[in-house]
């Protein structure tokens, strides 16, 4: 008997139970179901109910997550008798079409079959679905390794700034498959300025959804690797970050150059200039094609109703305020200026070690 999975097991039902308000006999019938599921096979099955709550609760939980006011609207698609490589791929297609819904991104995850002893794993080897491709002298250099990793598979980009990585999946210990991503997956949007007419010389392009695909989610002790999620972008996630990091794009000076500011000294904030310029073109831009984003002065008032809500519902608040907080003028939100503690919960999403470098 797995008395550390029958454990996790319980405490999750029992919160599942008394959170969806369902009978207490009902919550007792089930936990008997499981302890003699795991007795006979060590390890269970999550109803489809129990699996949605479950990715719900994980969003919820997600400590680094600013957006947490809408972990009631995530949709759940649940693939766990997907089989193939092209089985996944499809799935993979119909979540990004379905999240990217014409501009209105709904939150989305697809769930595939969990990690079990004896059993083949399913894992997804992109950081991301949508991202860019890393040269070394062009595109994002977060990319770099698993560029070099794609193209070791047989993968061959342009060389450019933003070359669509293909998307990689393995199962068990067969050879990873690649497949470049569908043209009607290509969600992107091309960059401009509300003020800056040469803003859109500079041929500056992101995609439209963030849909994270490489972190395990864990429910109720089951464990799944391949279980990939997205929300919507916060401005900042690539205006302040992608964009302007100088281990990313380091598009800062080149935006300084532009605007021709003096970049000699730091005391005239040539970088904060060209930052918020750069930041208002990414929510001009998303806006202006019709795609959902964020500010992060509104995703911190929403996360403030979540603060409120949760406290409402009688759980405290937890989180992780050096990623809460925005990377962009965090003083002037709440979040800046209060505490919280980053207190762990379960279900949660969480890093885990990549395919191709373990």
């Amino acid at each position: 008997m797995n008395k550390s999975l029958w454990h996790k097991a319980k405490e999750f039902i029992i919160d599942f139970y008394k959170e969806t308000g369902k009978p207490g006999e009902k919550a007792k019938k089930r936990l008997q179901e499981i302890h003699k599921e795991i007795e006979q096979t060590g390890s269970y099955s999550h109803k489809t109910e129990e699996l949605e709550y479950g990715a719900k609760l994980a969003w919820r939980n997600s400590n680094k997550c600013i957006g947490r006011l809408f972990w009631q609207t995530l949709h759940v698609f649940d693939e766990r008798q997907a089989k193939t490589e092209e089985d996944i791929f499809s799935a993979l297609e119909r979540h990004l079409m379905f999240a990217e819904n014409k501009g209105k991104i709904r939150p989305a995850i697809t769930i595939f079959r969990p990690s079990e002893p004896g059993k083949e794993e399913v894992r997804i080897w992109n950081h991301q679905l949508l991202r860019y491709a890393g040269y070394g002298n062009a595109g994002d250099p977060h990319s770099y390794i698993f560029t070099k990793k794609c193209e070791a598979l047989g993968w061959r980009g342009k060389g450019g700034n933003f070359d669509l990585l293909p998307w990689v999946v393995q199962i068990g210990d067969r050879p990873p498959v690649w497949k470049n991503v569908p043209p009607d997956c290509r969600l992107e949007v091309n960059i401009s300025h509300p003020e800056y007419d040469w803003f859109k010389d500079l041929r500056l392009k992101w995609y439209t959804i963030p849909l994270i695909s490489d972190m395990k989610l864990e429910i109720g002790g089951i464990v799944f690797k391949a279980a990939p999620f997205n929300g919507w972008y916060m401005g900042t996630e690539i205006g302040a970050r992608n964009f302007a990091d100088e281990d990313r794009y380091n598009l800062l000076p080149v935006i300084a150059e532009k605007m021709k500011l003096d970049m000699k000294h730091s005391f005239n904030l040539w970088k904060d200039r060209a930052l918020i310029e750069l930041n208002a073109a990414i929510l001009f831009s998303f806006k202006e094609q019709g795609i959902t984003i964020v500010d992060h002065h509104t995703a911190a008032r929403q996360h403030r109703v979540f603060e409120q809500n949760e406290e409402a519902a009688g759980r405290k608040v937890t989180g992780d305020w050096t990623w809460l907080i925005p990377p962009l003028s965090p003083a002037t939100t709440h979040i800046f200026h209060r505490s919280y503690k980053n207190i762990v919960q379960s279900p949660n999403f969480f890093y885990q070690e990549t395919p191709y470098q373990s």
